[in-house]
């Protein structure tokens, strides 16, 4: 599936235990509407989601597929790339993904040796897009310079409560999607007042809020988890909610950061 056709609000997978559950809860979100999903070598899910993509009624041109690879210690060397980008295809059961993502830039990830393996990637048609995940825009400008493909997208923690502007505004610069993980702060957008106040004024929930918010800006798409039917429900409704520029602005005047996933290899803590 084509980068232009993304599908802007897609399943995000993580969880740190019942790793099964997403072969169920991605056949689920798939019936519901979802068309992206987004999991990673290192949630140790990938077979679950492949599963559940393989039994699904949908196609699988019509699901954009997206893993990551090179985390902080996988693979164990740089010049495992290659290797470990054939067994996220091996465990997802696919011969492509739509797109694979350096999952963060830290420890072993090497550019020079870790990105020509993406590239290799690419040109043989194992993933259709190659993307980045947790970069500074610093570690972009350098990864874009050593890429032979185009950067389709930069994937990084983003919501009301870290609203990325300088990630954002890059993505619109430079042509490629921020895909927003985490968009919800795993929940911490429901207790903020501003949030609340909207909610109530669209008589819609603080997670749609926080969802229509993003979507409202150019370049942006987001990969909320959920395992509950009606979570991706009314996830998948956030996309029909309208917020006006009063909305919209009291958001981005939200004087508080948050951050949920904050590893001590993050590049901020550098």
């Amino acid at each position: 599936m084509p980068i232009d056709s993304l599908p802007r609000i897609g399943l995000g997978t993580y969880s740190d235990d019942n790793r099964a559950q997403w072969r169920d809860n991605v056949r689920t979100a798939l019936d519901v509407g979802y068309r992206h999903v987004d999991t990673a070598q290192v949630y140790e899910n990938e077979e679950y989601v492949g599963q559940a993509i393989a039994e699904s009624d949908v196609d699988r041109e019509d699901v954009f597929l997206s893993t990551k690879t090179v985390h902080v210690d996988v693979p164990p060397e740089p010049e495992d790339t290659a290797d470990a980008i054939d067994g996220c295809l091996d465990r997802l059961g696919v011969d492509y993904v739509d797109m694979l993502y350096v999952h963060w830039p830290a420890d072993n990830y090497d550019p020079e040796v870790v990105l020509p393996a993406f590239d290799e990637a690419y040109e043989q048609g194992k993933t259709r897009n190659v993307a980045l995940s947790n970069f500074s825009p610093a570690l972009l400008d350098e990864a874009r310079e050593i890429l032979g493909a185009p950067l389709a997208a930069h994937q990084v923690e983003c919501h009301p409560l870290l609203q990325q502007e300088e990630l954002r505004e890059y993505a619109v610069e430079h042509d490629h999607w921020l895909v927003c993980y985490s968009p919800l702060g795993k929940g911490a957008v429901f207790d903020e007042p501003v949030i609340q106040d909207v909610a109530e004024k669209h008589d819609v929930s603080p997670a749609q809020v926080s969802l229509a918010w993003l979507l409202s800006k150019e370049n942006v798409a987001v990969i909320p988890k959920a395992s509950s039917r009606e979570h991706m429900e009314q996830n998948l409704a956030a996309r029909d909610l309208e917020l006006d520029d009063d909305d919209i602005q009291r958001i981005d005047d939200i004087d508080r950061t948050y951050r949920e996933i904050d590893p001590q290899h993050g590049v901020w803590n550098q």
